[in-house]
Formats: C-alpha cells, structure tokens, sequence
C-alpha cells in the first residue's frame, strides 16, 4: 500500500540568497513614464506660479503708478507685471515671497476677469485720469502637452485595461472559467524535472512490493536504455496502473516522478475535456509534442477512465463525439512515436473494465501493474510510514492494529492514524494510545457516537436484543466472523452496531457464506423469538444478505439447481446493455433460489436463538446495562467457542509462506468490517 510522505508539507531549507535575485517588473518602466510627465506638468508653471489678485486690487496698483505692464491671456485671465520701484515695496512682498521660482520676466499678479470690455475701459479711464504710461499687451497661450495627455488618457486607460485582462485570460486556469483564451489547445500538464522539487520516493511507499518492482525497472528503462535496446529489446510504451479507490496508484507515480530524475508531465484526464470541439486532441498532441522535445520522459494520466471509455457505447446519435476524438487522438500519438523517442506513459485508473480495448492492447499498454488492498503484513508497513510522524504510545503493537484493519486501503489507514491523533488530542493526551486507533477504527467504520439521540425504554430494548441475536448466532456459528464488540449507542445511521473481525480469505466455501449470511439475519431472528414481531431496523442485514444469496446464484456458481453458470461479465461492458444474460424462466428460478437461501437461514437462526433463549435474554440485559460489551462478555455467557481457531503464524513466517493461486474473488463481506 502506499503513503504520503510525512515532510510532504515542510519547506526547503533557505535558499542561497545569491538566488533570491529581485525579477525586473515591466510595470517600473510605467511608473517611471508616468512620473516624468507629471514632473513635466509641475515644472512647466506649477510651482512659478504668480500670486493672485482681484480687478479691485489691480485697480488700486494702477492708480499708484505700480504696473508696468498688463498682458491679457485668452479674453479672461490678466498678468500683471510691476515696476521694479513698486516690486520694493513691502505691500508688494506678497507676490515675490510665493513666487520662489520667478525670473525677471515673471509675473507679479495674475487675476481673472468676467468682461474684458469693461476691463479695458477701466484700464483706459484711469490711464488718463493719472496720465499712466501702462501698456496693455493681448497673449494667447496653450497648453499642448497637457491638452494631449487628457486627449490621450481615456484610450490609454481602456488600453490597459484590455491588456490585463487579456493576460488574466490567457494566464491558464487562474484566470478563471475564460482561461486560456489564447492557449486552448495547450496541454495543461505540470511538468516535474530534476529542478522541482519532489520528495516523494519509493521509500515513502509501502507494501505493493510487486508494483514497486515493475514501475522501478520503468524508471531503469528510462535512466540507462542502452541496457536493454543493446540485447535486441524494446522500451514498453505504457504502463496501466489498476486497483481499487485508495490503494496508491497516484503516489506511485509521484514516486516514480521523485526518482526518474527526468521530465514528469503529470495531469488528469478531466483536462483534456473542454467545451470546444477539437481542444481534446490538440492538448494530446501538444503533451506528446513536449515529452518528446524532453526525451526521455514520463507522461502520467490520472483517472485515465475520463477520456478512455469505451467507443461507440453511449454514442447513440450517431453523432462526431468530443470524447472519442480526444481518446482517438491519444491512441494513435501512443502507437505513433518510435521506439527511441524514451517517452513512457504512465495512467492510473480504477475503472479498467470500461476502458476501450484498443487502449489496453500491447503497444500502448504493454503492461497492466495491480495494485490490490494491502494484506495484514503491508498494513503493518504502512502503519510504520504513517504513525512516523505521531507522538505514538511506546508499546503500541503494529502487528495488532494490521489484524483490526482487515480490508482497509492506505488512504483508510492514513485517515485512522489521523483520526487517533485527533481523538487523543481531544482527549489531552500527551501521546496516541491503543485505545485511540481503536476508537479512530469505530469512528471511521460505524460512524459518531450520537448519545443525545432521544430513545424511548422500548426501542432500547428491541435494540439490544436485536444486536444480542448477532452476537448470539455469530457466536456459536463456525464460519462466522468473530465478534469484537457490541454497542447499542447510535453510531451514525445506525441505532446499534456489532463489530467482527472477518477472517482474510482468499477463497470462500459455501458454508461459510451460509453462516456469515445467519448471522447477519440474527438480529431479526431475535426480534421474532423474543417479541414475536419483527421490525424495520433490519434494514442494512437484509441488504447484505441478499446480496450475497444472489452473488452465490448468479456469480459465483454455489448453487445446485442453476448450475456452475455465472452471469458476470469481468469486461463490464454488460452495463450498456438493455438485455439480461438469461431468460424470463431461468430469471424465476433465481428468484426463487435466492428467496429459498434467505429464509432458510433465516429459519436456522430462529432455531439457535430458541434452543439458547435464556443466554440471548442474559446477553441482552446486560447489554441494557452496559451499553457496550465485548468479547470477554460472551465467554462468561457462553464459554470459550469451541471451534476457536490457533492463531495465525507470525507476520515474518507469512511473509516466506506461499499464496494460494486462485480465481476465484473473495466476498466483499470478508474485505470489509461489517457492522449491523
């Protein structure tokens, strides 16, 4: 199984700070434009700027012989020029003081006036009144710089504002559900080089030892291929990673990634899929364009099952679909590159039954690497990989919490050992105990404990009776799984629960079907000898019973009167069809078979919960009493279980032992922590 690395989020140490070299922006070319008009702006007249005055003022200057010269700018602004005499005067100290920047020519005053007739005529009055030599000069003057800026800033403002958001669009994903405007046929791979960094290796991989062999001699194709084309042999095109939710198809490839030490094009398959026709086969051939430019690299798809559906199944239009284009394009740059271009495609997926045959021929696909759920051995592994990082209780067994975990994936054992840390922090604890993974196990399998969940004394009753049955049956049953514990506090949907610890087989025998299947009906079987009625609360029992009833029927050939026939399809193409395998009568009899097998354990579970109604009925009470009891509880009811199995050998001994070669698949109920 694999697991992350436990340094995932730390950082790298400080970079050498003759690195951290400040990047020249374009923007400070701007900024500097923009500050050298303003400056032009402010020095051409902003800070010389004479001192104002009013006509009345202007008049009064007049009269005293003070102006000079009068210069009228535009018909509605006048500057006023003094005598040198009058520029003495400390009524006119005003004027000089402010004018810090004035030259001799400069202005002393400068007012604005309404009607420059009247203006004149003043002028002209008192010109002759106090026989003055002022004269009056008419100025036009303009401002072109600044005309041109106000002309030139909205087109320059609405310029920019189109650049960025052009930018923004063309930028790729983060500029929103516009991205890539501009790029829509580039592929939207990350590319991971010797440059990046990537810390996830093979030793940050547990368990899966096969899968880790066969993507490790992908990676010795890569780094030295000489070794291999030297003797006549070809690179594989491809490698097609299989197993189920959780197991560690993408860490395996990001290990891959850390340890190739070559370009790494990593992507989904989701991003090859647009709204645009066409843009799906364009980002292939411009992905295989740029690994073959980087020879040699890996390319790796993730949920590869996006694009590689079967063709011509859901197509029923008849219609061109964007999907096969996109799967078509991949096939062909797939079988179209030689054999040294040293570009390898790596997929993961775990719906490989839906995948196009066509895809998983040899030549593109040339191998198929499985990556199952782990056995107790791997998950004692990567138990080791996970509690790492923890602040764990110094005893606490590995090989312990491997055997309480049966079918549980790397991502469930990540989330327990998550889940524990939580539970004993929330518990102040200095360290994770036992108790904490066990409780991290309940709360992930049957859910919060809901304790304020109001229950009348009559449910409670029919509750703990109804789990007394499961642990009743399953007790004195051989083939059942044995009990962990019973709880009648509601754990998530459910109003009661009951743990076993299913045995990890490989094969399955009828008989021990049979028995798994009495006592998951016991908890009804109860309610009717205890109370003579039944109730709904079977509801989740009475769906996995009939699930395994007709997987015996219809899957897996263990019943007599259909035969050694099974009805499914491992290709999963069966999905598409509207037809069933079988006829109407053959439909009745399986039917009726799987109805027969039903009740008939049902009517055995009645019959041992009779014959030991007394030992039911003392399970129960104190089940009322405790509200959670274990195994040890049982015994001192019913005495040891006489068909109790020795303990499986030690995990180094297993590991030397050989597997068993068999076809035939193990129930899902044997994979998985049942509750009721």
């Amino acid at each position: 199984m694999t697991n992350t690395d436990k340094n995932t989020d730390k950082q790298k140490p400080n970079m050498n700070p003759k690195d951290r070299k400040p990047k020249f922006s374009p923007y400070w070319v701007y900024a500097i434009i923009v500050l050298v008009f303003v400056g032009i702006q402010v020095f051409s007249g902003g800070w010389s700027e004479p001192a104002k005055t009013t006509p009345a003022e202007f008049q009064t200057f007049l009269k005293e012989g003070d102006v000079a010269k009068v210069v009228i700018v535009n018909k509605k602004k006048a500057k006023v020029f003094l005598t040198s005499d009058a520029k003495a005067k400390s009524v006119h100290s005003k004027s000089t003081s402010e004018n810090v920047l004035a030259t001799a020519d400069s202005p002393s005053y400068v007012f604005e006036f309404g009607d420059l007739q009247n203006l004149e005529n003043e002028i002209k009055k008192t010109k002759e009144q106090y026989n003055l030599s002022t004269s009056v000069v008419y100025d036009t003057e303009s401002n072109v710089l600044g005309d041109v800026l106000l002309t030139l800033l909205p087109f320059a403002i609405i310029i920019a504002i189109w650049i960025f958001i052009m930018r923004r669009m063309s930028s790729g994903a983060g500029g929103g559900p516009g991205g890539q405007i501009f790029n829509i046929g580039k592929s939207k791979a990350k590319l991971f080089d010797q440059n990046t960094d990537v810390k996830t290796t093979f030793e940050n991989v547990a368990g899966l030892e096969g899968a880790k062999e066969e993507v490790q001699e992908i990676v010795d194709f890569l780094k030295k291929p000489d070794k291999y084309t030297s003797l006549g042999g070809k690179i594989p095109k491809g490698a097609l990673l299989v197993g189920p939710p959780g197991t560690g198809k993408t860490l395996l490839a990001r290990a891959v990634a850390g340890e190739a030490k070559v370009p790494f094009f990593s992507l989904s398959g989701s991003d090859f899929v647009e709204m645009f026709v066409g843009v799906g086969a364009s980002r292939v051939r411009d992905l295989f364009k740029q690994a073959k430019e980087k020879a040699p690299a890996i390319i790796f798809i993730d949920e590869i099952d996006a694009i590689g559906r079967a063709r011509g199944k859901s197509n029923f239009s008849g219609s061109n679909d964007e999907r096969e284009n996109t799967l078509n394009q991949l096939l062909t740059e797939m079988d179209g590159f030689g054999s040294n271009a040293n570009v390898i495609v790596l997929a993961a997926t775990n719906r490989a039954d839906v995948l196009d045959k066509a895809l998983m021929r040899a030549g593109r696909f040339d191998r198929q690497i499985y990556v199952d759920l782990p056995d107790v051995r791997e998950r004692k592994e990567i138990f080791e990989v996970h509690l790492k990082p923890l602040k764990k209780d110094p005893g606490l067994d590995m090989d312990f919490l491997a055997k309480q975990t049966p079918g549980f994936s790397g991502a469930d054992i990540a989330n327990v050992c998550n889940e524990a840390a939580l539970i004993a922090a929330r518990k102040e604890r200095k360290t994770v105990t036992k108790q904490d993974f066990l409780d991290a196990v309940d709360r992930i399998v049957g859910g919060l404990e809901k304790k304020n969940k109001i229950i009348t004394p009559a449910e409670k009753k029919a509750i703990a009776f109804h789990e007394a049955g499961h642990a009743t049956v399953s007790w004195l049953l051989e083939h059942a799984a044995p009990l962990v514990k019973v709880t009648i506090v509601p754990r998530g949907q459910s109003l009661g629960a009951a743990w076993y610890l299913p045995e990890e087989r490989l094969i399955v025998r009828p008989e021990q079907m049979l028995d798994e299947m009495c006592a998951a009906l016991g908890g009804r079987a109860a309610e009717k000898v205890i109370f003579d009625t039944i109730s709904t609360g079977a509801l989740s029992d009475l769906e996995k019973v009939t699930k395994q009833a007709r997987a015996m029927v219809t899957i897996y050939g263990l019943n007599d009167k259909v035969g050694n026939l099974t009805y499914y399809d491992s290709t999963g193409q069966s999905e598409y069809n509207f037809t069933k395998p079988y006829s109407e009568k053959t439909a009745e009899l399986i039917d009726k078979e799987i109805s027969e097998l039903v009740e008939e354990q049902y009517q055995r579970a009645i019959t041992i919960l009779k014959e030991n109604k007394d030992k039911l009925t003392q399970l129960a009470d104190l089940l009322l009493e405790k509200e959670v009891i274990f195994k040890d509880n049982l015994e001192e009811i019913f005495g040891k279980r006489p068909f109790e199995k020795e303990e499986k050998e030690p995990l180094q001994k297993q590991e030397d032992s050989k597997a068993i070669d068999s076809d035939t698949e193990e129930t899902s109920a044997s994979e998985n922590v049942s509750t009721s």
